[in-house]
């Protein structure tokens, strides 16, 4: 070898073992947010303004989304895709750049998509149904019309689309087009006839929190003529003006309310489910659910899943990549199979939506909020979905309705979002930032909805740290691929025939009731020490087993395929599951094998195959106990328990799960795997914890502060263990290798003494920002709540105060040292000794500070900030009108109406013992 090759390769062989830091933090890693145009009331200085802003506190996408106005700024309000409009947004793409971040945008304004452009031929559609009797025997002359008063608007606007007359003898007979001029004549064969006429009226749907020319009908999304027409005014937009498309289109969770029809359903039902849904409408309408209605209607609604798939989502997917542009949808609220709707689009998006209690210590409760309807079951539909599709992110519309408005804390957020990131979340992004003006008075523009993740929100000053945290758990969660365990089969064929009535839309606030076993399952599965992803149909169909490993469409890999007590599956799904397990895959049946074919087509045939089929499957139909039976190349499992039958996988258990309680997501790197591990519960965690990766190597990576070095690790019975510190509410992030990590730093694992110094005594304070003007210095020897000070402005102030404390230490033998800030009201910047020692936002509200402590006399300053709870209710008590916006103004938690008046005074600032505590480390 050549000198200089020899050099090249020892440069390069020092390059790949270089120091094992961070990954690179790329745009989509950083925090996003929905960003409301009030009225799209926006001008040049002012979007310059806040997208400085933004991207100085370390957001990275940000998604348009126009609503309605402000009271009183009508004149300023631009129409939406108007000229002025594109201009607009054309420059906020402009200026984003130059902050760092990514402009995406709603394919419309509010929420679902519609507008003026959209007719009433094209707008979301509902099926009527009349009913009527005939005596036969003679000629009937019969008016056909829409009878129920209650819908009395759709005589002007429904039409006839089929009209059948059904005998008693089982005779079925079209009489669509012997209706003319809205009356049926007819030479009724003998007998008594029931008839049952089908009308296509219109929802009268309005897009809801329309922005100025956004008004309109709800498009139907079932229709591909309509998809289609919806999108011409988004090319003429954008290509009249010359302005580039946005990075992605964003659609909001399907709220299309009563839309249960098409005009063409008739027709894609016949051609899909190979049989005529008007030959049966008397079962397929009647309030008694027969089999037989079940069947029909299980058939209706995965047909009306399809045409969603195909004719929107998909088609809108299509219609983005024809302009360079991704898609990022909420495929929660509709009627089709989720995982195949979230998968659809480029980046599938989940929905939190309320508070989650996890009992972290110190964590501030608030009785003004209301339970989160996304529990982890939840969750996983949108990143069980990008995973299985190969789909590389999954967003999150983060934090809706998190507490009451003004009460939300930085401290609330991270459990939540810990939560979206074991649940599979990548690319987070916040519900939501109003565009403000920079001279609207406070407190500035609003949304109705919590949260206020923006510049008129005090949070917002110690935010940045709160971004900085996310962005570095993104950039590992956006690393390498997934790894969880097994796949799921999703029972949705079950939830379609046992769910009552004709329509059903899987909304977040309704999963409980839909699918109760599935979401027990879900938790059982997980609570066992195993992470897992759900799997449809169709993408059963696409999958392939490749030495013993399922592979996905998308090139996820799992250990083996669960199928729950799942009742009803096709022919179709269960014939690759054998031939998965044929093939060399683990199939895993709980509590028993599938009984039945879902739907009504060709029902006969379809259960003589899947009988059949089970005939070919081993032991006995129902289980008792577990067994494994060699199938094949692969395996069978069945048992009638969840922790049985997967021990019998031979996978094993996550111990961070079932000793330590921790939740964790896993994935894999070019060189071994990584952990985001989060303690959301009361207890910590100490000890030695147990990988289930062959990887002896590893790094610890902590994403409060970004430090990092190598973990304390050894080898037990052939396992890799490594030790692990946890607080209640702390979260860590650990990357294992096969390679050695010599020359990296070593990761500090600390022990508390059993002393601490209490700083009760001494403390001063002063305001540093203060609405109102608070000036003065305040003696208040303790450490408490501002609000208790004697100035009449402190029950009411918002802001920022400092409180500082003259400290004299003896010689300082610890080898660090905590500050243990204990009740904190809301989050706190951090300075000893003239230096920035950090920002404390999080319980347990600690920070390290030994290096900046000196033997002698110390500064400890703390600047601590509150929520604008306390300054609102007084707005409130003096009947200032700060409710400014049209439409709703403002809702209240749970959609109430009513001011904050008689909101108690919120404690701020430090409101306890603070603390000094000795730490020697272990290693």
């Amino acid at each position: 070898m050549k000198k200089n090759s020899i050099l090249l390769f020892l440069l390069c062989s020092a390059m790949g073992a270089a120091a094992q830091n961070w990954p690179e933090v790329r745009p989509e890693a950083r925090p996003g947010s929905r960003w409301w145009w009030l009225g799209s009331a926006v001008d040049k200085d002012n979007l310059n303004y806040n997208l400085k802003e933004y991207g100085k506190a370390g957001l990275g996408s940000l998604e348009v989304t126009p609503i309605y106005g402000v009271k009183g700024n009508e004149s300023h309000n631009i129409r939406f895709l108007s000229p002025e409009w594109m201009e607009m947004f054309r420059y906020t793409q402009e200026v984003g750049k130059m902050n760092g971040i990514d402009i995406d945008m709603n394919t419309g304004t509010g929420w679902p998509f519609g507008g003026p452009e959209v007719s009433l031929s094209q707008a979301a559609a509902k099926a009527i149904f009349e009913c009527y009797e005939v005596k036969g025997g003679e000629s009937v002359k019969l008016e056909i019309d829409i009878r129920d008063t209650k819908e009395e608007k759709q005589r002007d606007v429904a039409y006839l689309d089929c009209l059948m007359a059904y005998g008693a003898d089982g005779k079925v007979v079209n009489l669509t087009r012997k209706v003319k001029d809205g009356y049926l004549q007819w030479d009724a064969p003998t007998g008594d006839w029931k008839l049952v006429a089908l009308f296509v009226g219109r929802t009268f749907q309005k897009v809801k929190r329309a922005a100025p020319g956004g008004e309109g009908y709800v498009m139907d999304h079932f229709s591909p003529v309509a998809v289609k027409s919806y999108f011409e005014k988004f090319d003429k937009a954008f290509k009249t003006n010359k302005v580039n498309f946005p990075r992605t289109f964003f659609n909001d969770s399907y709220e299309v309310y009563g839309a249960d029809w098409t005009p063409a359903f008739l027709k894609e039902f016949a051609a899909r489910r190979g049989y005529r849904l008007e030959n049966h409408f008397p079962e397929f309408i009647s309030q008694e659910r027969t089999e037989l209605t079940r069947r029909l209607v299980s058939d209706y609604r995965e047909t009306l899943g399809e045409l969603l798939v195909e004719n929107f989502t998909t088609a809108w997917t299509k219609w983005a990549h024809g302009h360079g542009s991704t898609t990022r949808n909420q495929a929660h609220g509709s009627p089709a199979n989720l995982i195949d709707t979230y998968a659809s689009a480029d980046i599938p998006e989940c929905e939190g939506f309320g508070l989650t209690d996890f009992h972290i210590r110190r964590l501030r409760r608030d009785s003004l909020t209301r339970p989160n309807f996304s529990d982890i079951s939840m969750l996983k539909y949108a990143s069980s979905a990008a995973h299985i599709a190969g789909k590389p992110y999954t967003s999150s519309e983060t934090f809706t309705w998190l507490t009451e408005h003004f009460r939300t804390s930085l401290s609330q957020c991270k459990p939540d979002m810990d939560l979206m990131f074991v649940s599979g979340v990548n690319h987070a992004f916040f519900h939501g930032t109003p565009y403000s003006p920079k001279e609207a008075a406070w407190p500035g523009w609003l949304f109705y909805a919590t949260i206020n993740m923006s510049p008129t929100n005090t949070i917002w000053r110690d935010a940045p740290a709160f971004f900085e945290y996310i962005t570095r758990c993104q950039s590992f969660l956006q690393l390498g691929k997934p790894d969880n365990d097994f796949l799921v089969y999703l029972p949705v064929y079950d939830m379609w025939n046992d769910i009552p009535g004709r329509f059903v839309g899987f909304d977040i606030h309704k999963m409980d009731q839909y699918a109760p076993k599935f979401i027990k399952t879900i938790q059982t599965i997980m609570a066992g020490g195993y992470d897992v992803d759900y799997i449809s149909d169709s993408f059963i169909k696409s999958t392939s087993c490749q030495d013993g490993m399922l592979k996905t469409r998308g090139g996820a890999c799992y250990k083996a395929l669960i199928v729950p007590a799942v009742k009803l599956i096709p022919v179709s799904t269960l014939k690759k599951l054998v031939a998965l397990a044929r093939q060399g895959a683990t199939v895993v049946f709980v509590e028993h094998y599938p009984e039945d074919v879902p739907g009504y087509a060709s029902l006969k045939q379809n259960r003589e195959q899947l009988f059949a089929l089970l005939e070919q499957l081993p032991g006995e139909k129902s289980f008792r106990g577990t067994q494994a039976f060699n199938f094949g190349k692969g395996r069978i499992i069945v048992g009638s328990d969840y922790h049985e039958t997967l021990e019998r996988t031979g996978v094993p258990a996550e111990e961070l799960k079932t000793r330590w309680g921790v939740q964790f997501i896993r994935r894999t790197h070019t060189e071994g795997h990584h952990y985001f591990i989060s303690d959301l519960q009361a207890n910590d965690v100490e000890g030695w914890v147990t990988l289930n990766v062959p990887e002896k190597h590893i790094m610890c990576f902590d994403p409060m502060t970004g430090k990092r070095g190598i973990a304390k690790t050894r080898e037990v019975e052939g396992k890799t263990q490594v030790y692990m510190q946890l607080k209640s509410g702390e979260s860590i992030i650990l990357q294992t290798f096969t390679r050695s990590l010599q020359g990296e730093p070593e990761w500090k694992y600390r022990k508390e003494m059993d002393y601490s110094l209490s700083l009760d005594h001494g403390w001063k304070l002063r305001f540093v920002e203060s609405y109102p003007a608070i000036e003065g210095e305040f003696k208040i020897d303790t450490p408490s709540s501002w609000t208790e000070v004697a100035h009449p402005a402190a029950k009411i102030n918002r802001g920022t105060a400092l409180y500082s404390l003259e400290l004299d230490l003896p010689e300082l033998s610890a080898d660090d040292w905590v500050l243990d800030l204990g009740d904190v009201r809301e989050s706190a910047r951090v300075r000893i000794n003239g230096q920035e020692a950090g920002i404390a936002w999080a319980a347990l509200f600690r920070l390290s500070i030994g290096q900046l402590l000196k033997s002698g006399k110390n500064l400890i300053e703390v600047e601590v900030t509150n929520l604008p709870a306390n300054s609102i209710a007084e707005m409130d008590r003096q009947g200032k009108q700060w409710r400014i916006f049209e439409d709703i103004n403002m809702a209240k938690l749970n959609y109430e109406k009513g001011t904050y008046g008689h909101w108690e005074t919120l404690p701020s600032g430090l409101n306890g013992i603070v603390r000094l505590i000795p730490v020697k480390y272990l290693f």
